[in-house]
């Protein structure tokens, strides 16, 4: 390509260097990488972090089990796929865990602009799993308003046992889950004459960040707002995360991290007697779901709190024994 020119006002001419295919081609693979980068920043942004930990962490095992075998990871094929999800079965993981797997393995494929690598195999050997290993899911026992009940009777009467109240009794009332529960803010709650509304800005089910909101009544039974308040007022909280550590001076430390939910509604079930191996986070919003069914609450009510979309999820979370709500039990 030859050589632009222009004439300046001297009426001389003046030569521009030629825009040449190579400076274009050039700029076009660093626009091209430019905007790479940005979706790859988007496509990360649209799982949550503890979902990115896990598949992080999943990515990594099968990364560690293709490598002494010569095989690729990224990209990897079907086969080296297939062959991987077979060997997790023959382990005796759970079929959670395999589909969990694949779907770490997918999600880094498709972050880096790479095409998914299953295809009908390896689907054929998802369905093969799922029927050897069955699909039932392993359900943590619910800590009903009963359960809850007997727990609150055994928190002591300092800061780190006000702090535990106010938890447990907030993540039952809003049937919260363990990360909506931790990840609340001081500023996520709204006073009201009524009682408290509780804004969650992000969940697992939300993961675009439109937010809905929770109203925890006043004056009721177990005493949540009060609760809470008395929480925040010996912590001190005017600002940041409601629920932080608490070390053995009584002295209030960072925020709690999820799994700190199940260990201290797990601490309570052994001092009263239960089974902590029954009990898990998500137990709290499983006992609202229950206790709440249980005591004639419509289902579409209950949606208000869960924030379930679909009845046929909520049923799910009811963990009232067959013969509670057997059709027949009235009249048989």
């Amino acid at each position: 390509m030859s050589d632009a020119s222009i004439t300046n006002d001297n009426g001389c001419s003046q030569h521009l260097p030629a825009l040449t295919s190579k400076s274009t081609d050039q700029t076009a693979v660093q626009r091209a990488d430019h905007e790479f980068e940005r979706a790859a920043v988007y496509a990360a942004a649209s799982k949550s972090a503890a979902t990115k930990r896990a598949y992080a962490s999943d990515f990594a095992t099968y990364a560690k089990w293709c490598a002494p075998r010569d095989l690729s990871a990224l990209p990897t094929t079907s086969g080296t796929l297939s062959t991987y999800l077979s060997a997790l079965a023959d382990e005796g993981k759970k079929v959670a865990t395999v589909r969990r797997a694949l779907a770490a393995i997918t999600y880094a494929h498709r972050l880096r602009g790479l095409p998914a690598p299953g295809d009908e195999s390896t689907k054929a050997v998802m369905a093969g799993i799922r029927r050897e290993l069955g699909v039932k899911p392993e359900q943590k026992q619910p800590a009903t308003v009963e359960t809850i009940r007997k727990l609150l009777k055994l928190i002591p009467g300092t800061v780190a046992g006000a702090r535990d109240r106010a938890l447990l009794l907030l993540g039952f009332a809003g049937a919260l889950r363990r990360s909506e529960l931790v990840g609340l803010e001081f500023r996520d709650l709204e006073r009201q004459a009524e009682g408290l509304v509780l804004h969650l800005r992000r969940s697992k089910t939300d993961q675009e960040g439109a937010g809905r909101t929770i109203a925890i009544p006043r004056d009721g039974k177990l005493k949540v707002v009060e609760a809470l308040d008395a929480w925040l007022n010996v912590a001190g909280i005017t600002a940041g995360p409601l629920f932080r550590s608490v070390n053995k001076a009584g002295q209030v430390g960072p925020k709690l991290s999820d799994g700190s939910v199940a260990a201290i509604l797990k601490r309570y079930a052994t001092r009263a007697g239960l089974d902590p191996d029954l009990f898990a986070g998500h137990s709290l919003r499983a006992g609202f779901v229950t206790s709440a069914l249980a005591h004639g609450a419509d289902a579409f009510r209950v949606m208000d709190v869960t924030g379930h979309r679909d009845v046929r999820t909520l049923k799910g979370y009811d963990r009232r024994a067959k013969f509670l709500k057997h059709a027949g039990r009235s009249f048989l």
